[in-house]
């Protein structure tokens, strides 16, 4: 299997110079950011990008329940990135593909050190199944993990360090861990979450407890106080789960 995109008239091969020819004709401190970005940066935006939507999830949740749900679904999707690396491994063994570099040459390689296997791109699974993830439980968070996660495969092709099919490899295996162990995930955590919410000093952790401060003002979520006597008007609340 390591003969895989050995060939210079195979597309995926004529693909990636096309994209790593670009480091060569870019000035080198815009190289310098790429590999900072794709080596780096971007796993650390899909990072806050999951806490981001933890934040807005527990401020916003309309009730524990809800709020439970939606946090076991964040919780999932750094499970998710770490299984999917898992099995990762024994693919990469199978496979035995040398690193792009290894096989070709002329290519701008930004990232040195990189002598383990290609297929598939770690990154792009970790950051492909973090998105998926979290696309199931925020849609609009979701599709700019999704923005992110396409973003990292074309940093790696640029890096001259994986193959364009390293990279949907990586994308189709952290899509396919996402969703389908997602039902069984949310079967484990939802309970967890749930007692958590419920418990005294983490409750936290899965929703913003009244009278807390945080938010406090807006009138999303919770009881307009009306005039003396008269009953407060409860604002419905967008919920937040996707799936």
């Amino acid at each position: 299997m390591a003969g895989l995109a050995q060939s210079g008239s195979n597309p995926d091969v004529e693909l990636l110079y096309d994209i790593n020819g670009l480091a060569k004709d870019a000035p080198h401190w815009f190289d310098q950011v790429m590999e900072f970005v794709g080596e780096f940066g971007l796993l650390f935006a899909m990072v806050l990008l999951v806490l981001g939507c933890w934040w807005r999830v527990r401020r916003r949740a309309a009730s524990g329940e809800e709020a439970a749900v939606s946090v076991a679904a964040l919780a999932w999707a750094p499970l998710a990135a770490a299984i999917a690396v898992l099995v990762n491994v024994p693919i990469r063994g199978f496979v035995e593909r040398p690193r792009p570099f290894r096989t070709h040459e002329g290519l701008e390689v930004l990232v040195a050190g990189k002598n383990d296997y290609s297929f598939v791109s770690d990154h792009a699974t970790i950051t492909m199944a973090l998105a998926v993830a979290l696309f199931v439980a925020n849609r609009r968070f979701g599709l700019v993990g999704l923005g992110l996660a396409l973003a990292e495969g074309f940093c790696r092709i640029y890096m001259g360090v994986h193959y364009p099919t390293d990279v949907v490899g990586g994308f189709a295996l952290g899509t396919a861990v996402a969703l389908l162990l997602s039902p069984l995930a949310m079967a484990l955590l939802t309970p967890v979450t749930r007692a958590v919410e419920r418990s005294g000093r983490a409750g936290w952790l899965i929703r913003r407890r009244a009278g807390s401060g945080e938010g406090s003002g807006s009138g999303r979520g919770a009881g307009v106080p009306g005039a003396r006597g008269e009953r407060s008007v409860e604002v419905p609340e967008e919920r937040d789960l996707a799936a």
